[in-house]
């Protein structure tokens, strides 16, 4: 089986996907109807780990498939809520991370980890 990192060898980062969903969702969506979206998309996710756990039947479905998909939804539907608000969501986990890290006493932070791989 061909993964999805085989498939497409793109990348995307947070930046460029926030600026595409706020030019798709920009001057029509509202962020309560993007959350119903996401609380929908949780449920599903909730539903697939209940079948990869054996609590729910998975009826021959490929399940790693649809744990991906429905985590690409969810993903979708946060960086649309914070486009459309006009959240750097890069900013905002660099610095909730090291917040994070430092209360939580990691020997590394997300903004260290990433400049030591530059």
């Amino acid at each position: 089986m061909i993964s999805a990192k085989e498939k497409c060898k793109m990348k995307i980062n947070i930046d460029i996907y926030e600026k595409y969903l706020a030019h798709r969702y920009g001057g029509w969506a509202n962020e309560q109807g993007l959350f119903m979206k996401l609380a929908e998309e949780l449920g599903e996710v909730a539903e697939v780990l209940n079948m990869r756990s054996g609590n729910k039947s998975a009826n021959g479905a490929d399940l790693s498939k649809e744990l991906s998909e429905e985590l690409c939804d969810m993903i979708h539907y946060i960086v649309a809520i914070a486009a459309i608000n006009g959240i750097d969501l890069s900013a905002a986990i660099i610095e909730k991370d090291k917040r994070g890290s430092a209360k939580y006493n990691h020997d590394i932070n997300l903004e260290q980890f990433i400049k030591s791989r530059e």
